[in-house]
């Protein structure tokens, strides 16, 4: 396969919006997307396909059909549900791109679906958010058919992509180490931030990072991650119990995976206050819904 012509979105979130844009952007005219939200024709999702002049498939059978290549871009528990949905509607040699947050060993699992339907699976793990550097942001491609791979996605603005390994999982593996870290600052600037913030005493703990990590606005750093957390906890905490999968895997207890998903979980349920612009009333914001919830019980 010399060039990329048709391509198929499974999944038509956050990344797979972005990358549809871009495609775009970048003159590919076929791209058919499918979401299980568009059961809903006013979901979120359903409404930006057809924002993006994106064609709408009613099943991810049709999606795949006659796709050169197709992205999974779903959320981290329906990364195997979406590899085995396409499963018989594979063009012969079609790519694959598995860009979900999970663990290696459920990634080895997705290859052996798609390469035993004749497609060719290539791991890709998005080593940064999907802003700003879009279809060009960090990435590391894996497996068999990843090298080959390479070239055509470059064409089409995967410009941040490399080669990792031709052993599917590794890819992961680095994604979801990073992910321990990441999440995980998160989930301990909520906690440590909000109870701070409680005592009165969040300015002290500002000032001590900042002599701990000069480098680094700790304030704007703080904002910032946590409201990551509230916007995106849903989605955060799946991708941290693949992270926990990750380190059982490795033979490790995930002590602090695990209680990272649960915190970004509980995040979650605080969306609403992400927009507000300064750190301190965010946290005031996220405290007095907690304190109302207390006394209503």
């Amino acid at each position: 396969m010399s060039t990329i012509r048709r391509i198929c979105l499974l999944g038509f979130g956050e990344v797979g919006q972005t990358l549809a844009a871009d495609f775009q952007s970048a003159g590919v005219t076929e791209l058919v997307a499918f979401d299980l939200l568009f059961k809903d024709p006013e979901s979120v999702c359903a409404r930006a396909a057809r924002a993006a002049d994106v064609h709408v498939a009613s099943s991810a059978i049709e999606a795949a059909s006659g796709a050169d290549l197709i992205i999974s871009a779903v959320t981290a528990a329906q990364d195997l549900v979406a590899a085995r949905s396409v499963v018989g509607a594979l063009k012969t040699d079609a790519y694959f791109l598995d860009v979900n947050s999970v663990s290696p060993g459920v990634k080895a699992q997705a290859a052996d679906l798609i390469d035993g339907s004749d497609g060719r699976y290539v791991e890709a793990a998005i080593m940064s958010p999907i802003s700003p550097k879009r279809v060009g942001s960090p990435m590391l491609f894996g497996g068999k058919h990843a090298e080959a791979f390479l070239p055509l996605a470059q064409k089409l603005g995967f410009t941040g992509a490399q080669f990792f390994s031709e052993q599917v999982g590794k890819a992961s593996a680095a994604k979801m180490c990073r992910s321990v870290m990441i999440k995980g600052m998160e989930s301990l600037l909520t906690e440590s931030l909000l109870a701070a913030r409680h005592y009165g005493v969040e300015a002290t703990v500002i000032d001590s990072l900042r002599n701990l990590f000069p480098a680094a606005d700790w304030s704007t750093l703080a904002r910032y991650m946590i409201s990551r957390s509230l916007i995106h906890g849903r989605r955060r905490a799946e991708e941290m119990r693949e992270v926990a999968q990750t380190v059982t895997e490795a033979g490790l207890q995930p002590h602090m995976s695990a209680a990272s998903a649960q915190r970004q979980d509980w995040a979650a349920a605080f969306r609403d206050t992400a927009s507000i612009e300064d750190l301190e009333p965010m946290l005031d914001a996220v405290l007095a819904r907690v304190k109302a919830e207390k006394t209503s019980c």
